[in-house]
Formats: structure tokens, C-alpha cells, sequence
């Protein structure tokens, strides 16, 4: 009867959470009905894409169209963009289903991936952690942040490219359960072990190269994956006293991983191109045309040059963006929110636009995180990086693989024009830690009282939900009067 009673309130559990990410996720979805933010740069491109297979660029004033609900026709004229086109593609199914002139359809792709987000974050805490109150707890964490929250209602790109990140990481996992059991049975029994066939980890590859077709950026986690593949490996080859297990774990299993993980992703990623590749409009599309190749570059075919010549382009894009921004954010900050980005903000005097408020009306959108959830999960980080070093317990490395691969690689280029917002990519790996944090300080307050856990436990989770609805008007654009909009602003630089 209490097995039954405790899987009844873990189902609960988890329903409860996944109605909480969708209802903050698709409440009044279709708010601004006008393109905010890099929405103008998305929508329209998922739109151009969609019809004509690439991106084409739009006359100005064409973000008033979307705003009057009539949207103006685009240019025939090919537009250079910056990131690959998954993420466009995704918001273009949206637009698909309730036409182009319904906000709703704008962000509706972006924000059922972010509460799906929240149900796989689940599902990877549980295979980490194999306890489910905890998978509740992470999912809880980040359906009720407001950083997730506001990414999840907004048409940009990060909230698709986290959801591909985890997955690709989640199919990791599954590979590393089954190859690390089969590389020290076949030890043991002195038989081969190598891994020819890995298809969690081409599964993997597919996710992560979907992550990449979305934004590069993708590739960091692509690379950690495969960095941590081979080493680990190669350790537990050493470790089990396999003869030559440098040559076995680096040199063979090593190219034979490699060959599991990286295609899948260059064909994910190829994929997704077929747009651009299969017509002649494209940005730069008749380049190799145009510019034929001589000696070995002959050998290729002119779409692949000519991509590569884009690629080219847009990489030189991003490394040399050093352009001012007013809500530009240096990434040692990101972790404690320093300076979060304001998507949008309007004042109303009464009776226009809704209004009942009599000394008028303030709507913002902010991408401000809860901070009671950032600033634990950094000391959260703090602390786990500490033990795995002293330690070196693996579920220690895997949580700090994802936080190490997607966070350290922005702060080799502080110069460049970043946002705060980057970070939800890998929020997840953060909450991973700090769940982690929480259910090990739980488990030495129970060692004196239980009473004393549950008190700890109950308080922060109550802590970080009154955060959740002080802050999800700024998140989401509710009306507030201008003094109680100015009371959530905590600090000057988050104006």
C-alpha cells in the first residue's frame, strides 16, 4: 500500500511540474503582438525560409507589418544570416499551423520545446540520480525560473538549441551505462572489447548535430562529449589492467567512437541545409559557380564550396562581433544575472491597450532568472567542482561536463558582444548540480534530524516559488503600475 501511495504522489509529482511549465510557457503566449527583440530577425527568416527554402531579405518597416497583423511582402533579394536553419524551421512550423499573422504561431514551436525541456531534464536527473522526488525537484527548478520561462515564450533560438543539448546528452548517458558495463565484462573474460556498434552515441550525434543546426555553439557540447568518451574509456581500460590500453582506448576505440558520433552530426547538420543546397537563390549559393575551383578544390561539388565559403563568412562574423550593445554582458557575470536582457517594454496611461491600472500601465518582458536559483546553483557549481576534484566521483564529472563545455568556451572571447540570456543553454547542468548539492546537504541533515532536513528542503523550494510569481510579471509582460515593476528591479544593472 505504500509503494503504491509513494508511485501515485511521484506521478504527481510529475504531472504537477509539466503543468506548470506549460501553463507559464503557453499563458497569453501571443503577448506583444509585434516582434520583439531577435524575433525580428527569426520570424521573418522562418517565414522566407519556409516558402522559398532560404532566408530573403525584407524592405523597412516591415516589423510594423507583423505588428498591424498584415505582414508586407519580402524582397527578392537573398539575406546573410548567422545561424544555421533548425531553429528557423521550428519556428516556421508554428507559423504553419496558425498562419503567419498570429503572434501565437511566432513562439508556439519555441515554447513546446521549452516544456519538453523541462520533462527530459526529468527524465536525465532520474538516470543520473535514480531517485525520483529528485527528477521532480529539477524539473520543478527549472519549469518556475524565469530566465527559462522568458526564452521559452520568446521566438529565438536558445530554448530549441538547450532542448537538442540535452537530448544529445541524455542518449549519452544511456551510452555510457551500456559500453562502460560491456568494455570491463569483456576484460575480465579476456575477450574483445572493443565497441563497434554504439547506437546511443549516433543517436547522440543526431541530437547534438540538430543542437549545431541551430547554433554553433552546439559543437562545444558535441566536442566535450567526445573528449570525455575517449579519455573515460581509455581510464577504465588502464584501470582494469588491460594490456596496451592506450592504443585499444585512444587509437582504435577512440577513431571507432569518433566515427559513432561526429558523421551523425556533420549529416544532421547537412541536413538541415537542404534548403539552401537544393536551390539556386540562396546567400552566396552560386559562389563556387561563379569563383570555379582549380586543383584539388575541382574534386568537390560546388554546393559544398560554396557553403564552406558562407561558413567562412558567418564564422568571421561572429568572432570579429564587437559592436556595443546596451544589454551586451560580460560572461563572467552570467552565472549570478548581472545584467539580464530586457525583450520589451511599454508604458499604457488607463483605458488604452487593457489598462485598469489609474496611474497607467507597465509591461516588460525581461530574461531575468529567478535568483535564488542562480545564485545556488553557482555555489552549487562551487561545491561540486570542489568534490569531483578531491574525489573524482563520475556523476560529479558528467553534471561539470555540460556546465564545462558550454559555459568556458565564452570566456576565451570577452570581448565579444554576448548576452546574458546564453546561459539557459546550460542551465540544466546546473540545476543537475544543484539538486545534487541539495540532496547530499539533505542527507547529512538527516545523519542529525529530519525534522531539521525537511524544514531546509521545504523552506528553499518555498523560497524559490514566491521568487517565481514576485518576478513572472516581468517575465512574461503583465500589467504592473511603474512602482511595482521598479520594486522587482533588484539592481541598477538589470534595468
Amino acid at each position: 500500500m505504500l509503494a503504491v501511495r509513494r508511485s501515485f504522489l511521484e506521478v504527481a509529482g510529475f504531472v504537477s511540474v509539466m503543468v506548470i511549465a506549460a501553463l507559464t510557457r503557453l499563458w497569453n503566449l501571443g503577448y506583444p503582438a509585434r516582434l520583439v527583440f531577435d524575433e525580428t530577425y527569426y520570424v521573418k527568416d522562418a517565414l522566407t525560409l519556409s516558402r522559398e527554402g532560404h532566408e530573403k531579405s525584407w524592405p523597412d518597416g516591415a516589423d510594423a507589418g507583423f505588428q498591424a497583423g498584415g505582414v508586407l511582402g519580402y524582397l527578392d533579394q537573398a539575406a546573410f544570416v548567422v545561424h544555421p536553419p533548425l531553429g528557423k524551421w521550428l519556428i516556421a512550423t508554428g507559423i504553419w499551423f496558425t498562419g503567419v499573422d498570429e503572434s501565437t504561431g511566432w513562439r508556439l514551436s519555441t515554447a513546446l520545446l521549452g516544456i519538453a525541456t523541462v520533462g527530459l531534464l526529468m527524465l536525465v536527473a532520474l538516470k543520473l540520480f535514480r531517485s525520483v522526488p529528485v527528477a521532480i525537484l529539477a524539473g520543478f527548478l527549472l519549469a518556475v525560473d524565469g530566465l527559462a520561462i522568458t526564452l521559452s515564450r520568446t521566438a529565438l533560438l536558445d530554448a530549441s538549441l538547450t532542448f537538442f543539448l540535452l537530448l544529445g546528452f541524455w542518449f549519452f548517458l544511456f551510452d555510457q551505462q551500456s559500453s562502460r558495463v560491456k568494455i570491463s565484462r569483456a576484460i575480465e573474460g579476456t575477450k574483445n572489447s572493443m565497441l563497434w556498434f554504439r547506437p546511443w552515441l549516433i543517436l547522440s550525434g543526431v541530437a547534438l548535430g540538430a543542437a549545431s543546426s541551430i547554433k554553433w555553439s552546439g559543437l562545444y557540447l558535441l566536442a566535450g562529449i567526445g573528449l570525455y568518451v575517449v579519455v573515460s574509456e581509455s581510464l577504465l581500460r588502464k584501470d582494469s589492467g588491460e594490456p596496451n590500453w592506450f592504443r585499444k582506448g585512444v587509437l582504435l576505440q577512440g577513431t571507432f567512437s569518433f566515427l559513432s558520433l561526429v558523421p551523425a552530426a556533420i549529416s544532421t547538420y547537412l541536413l538541415t541545409w537542404l534548403g539552401w543546397i537544393g536551390g539556386t537563390g540562396g546567400y552566396l549559393r552560386n559562389w563556387a559557380t561563379d569563383n570555379p575551383p582549380t586543383g584539388i578544390f575541382a574534386l568537390f561539388p560546388d554546393w559544398l564550396l560554396s557553403l564552406w565559403r558562407y561558413h567562412e563568412m558567418i564564422y568571421n562574423f561572429h568572432v570579429n562581433l564587437t559592436k556595443e550593445h546596451s544589454y551586451e554582458a560580460n560572461p563572467l557575470g552570467w552565472l549570478v544575472g548581472l545584467r539580464p536582457t530586457a525583450f520589451f517594454y511599454e508604458s499604457y496611461p488607463m483605458g488604452t491597450n487593457g489598462c485598469q491600472i489609474a496611474e497607467g500601465c507597465s509591461s516588460a518582458i525581461t530574461a531575468l532568472g529567478n535568483p535564488f536559483i542562480w545564485i545556488s546553483s553557482t555555489a552549487a557549481l562551487i561545491y561540486i567542482a570542489y568534490r569531483y576534484a578531491r574525489h573524482r566521483e563520475r556523476v560529479l564529472g558528467l553534471v561539470l561536463l555540460g556546465t564545462a563545455s558550454l559555459y568556458l568556451p565564452w570566456i576565451i572571447f570577452l570581448e565579444r558582444t554576448v548576452f546574458q540570456f546564453y546561459v539557459v543553454s546550460f542551465q540544466p547542468w546546473l540545476i543537475l548540480g544543484l539538486v545534487l548539492a541539495i540532496q547530499q546537504l539533505r542527507r547529512k541533515l538527516l545523519t542529525k534530524s529530519k525534522k531539521l532536513a525537511n524544514i531546509t528542503t521545504i523552506g528553499f523550494v518555498s523560497l524559490v516559488f514566491g521568487a517565481f510569481l514576485f518576478f513572472l510579471p516581468v517575465n512574461t509582460g503583465m500589467y504592473l503600475p511603474y512602482e511595482l515593476w521598479q520594486i522587482r528591479m533588484w539592481l541598477p544593472s538589470w534595468i
